[in-house]
């Protein structure tokens, strides 16, 4: 496996790996990163669907890219996803998935028209005082100080950042910015999580710099994510063949690693129907594993029920199944560096369905708009400032499901304070019913008190969701606490998923589970074609220039408040640029 850029190798078409007819492949899971290795399986390494068997415990598949609606319950979704048009593994293959709505039209095609009619920005970022808009107004507001701190943590190599806390690096000079205000809140950041992946983000998006506080930098799907990417991932590979399992618990992998060089997946326990069995395998029986899991020990509650806060991991999750690979060899990861501490790694979310129009007029006073056109609503999230909970929400394109009813309006609702008591429930969101959490929210946006408990009761349906690992990836941790993709020796089988490790990209993200699920089939298979880099503006002088200004609200870095000798010396830089392309580019991206 290599990696290229630009487009002599995007749209080449690899010859058929040697081979290819007599392997097997077994994917364990079936969330994102599974269906894109099973569909590049398909696509490039030209494996015969029946030859792929994808085992998934539940009854659908998707993992946390879910959407549905549950009977005498609700509509539910855990989790939302944005994306970046530098998502290049993404691109790569929704161009070959055919949309599931529109004959001759590719995933990527019905994508690209809707952002490019559609384009994505928000009108208010952040609201205060019941509803009025905090007026962020697109501004970072850092400090120099804490644009240093900043600065200082993106050059940083990485090596000296393992294990490593957020706090380690900013003080409250970044940490009361609006910059913190917008990054943790679109990413679900908490002060005490990894400065490596803080860094990682940083370098990752700093092309999006300018873009991050009104979200002219992010991209939707037309409906959720279940309906938008899962199913017609699943539809493809279901017509090439692929075979489905559902029902099937994976316990544990067993290895041979007595040969360093040579490490060999050879058993697959699982439960079926009950039922504990084996599947025995060869060295032409490829085995791809999803460790650990974000969404593991989920819970969803009701109107009228809080959702359990469940921490223990119990035999048979995921959480399990990577101990016990762990246990096998050190290069398999060390998943209790993730799992160790629910409190540090949860948040909760709750899915609000309007059944009628009067909770409307007060979401219109927010995002300046009518949810009901089809397009943009409120952009992204819009954070509630001064939240206890620090509270966010959306509204995305409705509706957000085909089978909705056209008045009505789904919003998303999260808070990173599930132990805080509420500002008008007074009690912490954990122990919040859907009722609760819809109260909260109403207050929030401005609805008079002697009407919250009645349209949160009459006008709304509300279904909560407690995660108590949802961040774990976040979590400090060190080179080797992840096991790479493929782990050095491996013979037959690859790692999955948010905790796969895989160099400069960054987890939380759809594009990292597809290019773990890309990589992993293309080294097995040693597809002859390169996987895509992460998209390199971190490389880029003029994408470090514009971030650069925009971190600083547009202020020249001229501007900046200097001590006598620096003075001098930008003084004596600027003298010896001047009336070259340096000097040009500076004051191109307003740089002096």
């Amino acid at each position: 496996m290599y990696y290229s850029s630009g487009n002599y190798e995007a749209f080449a078409r690899p010859k058929k790996p040697e081979g290819v007819d007599n392997k097997s492949a077994y994917i364990v899971g079936s969330g994102l990163a599974a269906l894109t290795a099973a569909c590049y399986l398909v696509r490039d390494g030209q494996m015969k669907g029946e030859h792929i068997h994808i085992l998934e415990k539940g009854k659908l598949p998707g993992g946390a890219c879910d959407g549905y609606k549950f009977e005498n319950l609700g509509y539910v979704m855990r989790g939302g996803r944005e994306m970046d048009n530098h998502f290049e593994v993404m691109w790569d293959l929704f161009r070959s998935i055919p949309s599931i709505e529109t004959e001759g039209v590719s995933v990527l095609d019905e994508y690209y028209w809707l952002n490019k009619e559609d384009p994505n920005y928000s009108l208010c970022r952040a609201t205060v005082d019941r509803g009025q808009d905090a007026h962020t107004d697109g501004k970072f507001s850092i400090s120099d100080k804490g644009a240093m701190e900043i600065i200082k943590l993106f050059f940083t190599p990485n090596e000296d950042l393992q294990d490593k806390k957020i706090t380690d690096f900013f003080d409250d000079e970044v940490l009361n910015s609006n910059f913190w205000l917008y990054w943790r809140t679109m990413f679900a950041f908490e002060n005490w999580h990894s400065a490596l992946e803080m860094k990682l983000y940083i370098q990752r998006y700093i092309h999006h710099i300018g873009g991050l506080p009104d979200f002219t930098a992010l991209r939707f799907t037309k409906y959720n994510q279940y309906e938008s990417m899962i199913l017609p991932m699943v539809k493809y590979l279901e017509s090439h063949n692929v075979q489905f399992h559902y029902g099937v618990q994976v316990t544990n992998v067993e290895f041979d690693c007595s040969d360093p060089a040579h490490k060999l997946a050879k058993r697959i326990d699982v439960i079926e129907n009950n039922e504990p069995g084996a599947i025995d395998l060869t060295e032409n029986d490829l085995v791809f594993i999803t460790n650990g899991g974000c969404v593991e020990n989920s819970s969803m509650g009701s109107q009228d029920k809080p959702a359990a806060y469940n921490t223990e991991l119990k035999p048979g999750g995921g959480w399990d199944m990577w101990r016990k690979i762990a246990a096998q060899d050190p290069a398999f990861g060390h998943p209790d560096k993730f799992c160790h501490d629910p409190e540090q790694t949860n948040w909760m979310s709750a899915t609000v369905e309007t059944l009628d129009q009067k909770i409307i007029p007060y979401i219109k006073n927010i995002c300046k708009r009518d949810p009901f056109t089809g397009h943009v609503v409120t952009g992204g999230i819009v954070t509630v400032k001064d939240s206890s909970w620090l509270m966010s929400w959306t509204i995305n394109r409705q509706p957000q499901f085909r089978d909705q009813p056209k008045d009505h309006c789904l919003v998303w609702v999260y808070s990173l304070f599930t132990d805080k008591p509420g500002d008008y429930v007074k009690k912490p969101m954990r122990a919040c019913t859907g009722k609760d959490i819809c109260m909260e929210w109403l207050y929030h946006i401005g609805v008079p008190e002697d009407q919250i408990e009645d349209l949160a009761s009459n006008s709304a349906n509300t279904v909560p969701v407690m995660m108590p690992y949802i961040d774990a990836f976040f979590m400090p941790r060190a080179y080797g606490d992840r096991p790479k993709v493929v782990p050095d020796g491996s013979v037959n089988f690859a790692f999955l998923g948010q905790f796969a490790e895989t160099p400069r990209d960054t987890i939380f993200t759809t594009e990292y589970s597809m290019r773990t699920g890309m990589e992993a089939v293309y080294t097995l298979l040693n597809v002859d074609r390169g996987v895509p880099e992460v998209w390199g503006s971190v490389y880029d002088v003029r994408d470090l220039l514009n971030a650069t200004v925009k971190l600083r609200d547009g202020k020249k870095a001229t501007d900046m408040e200097l001590g006598l000798m620096e003075k001098l010396a930008v003084k004596k830089l600027l003298g010896k640029i001047e009336n070259t392309d340096i000097e040009k580019l500076l004051k191109e991206y307003h740089v002096i």
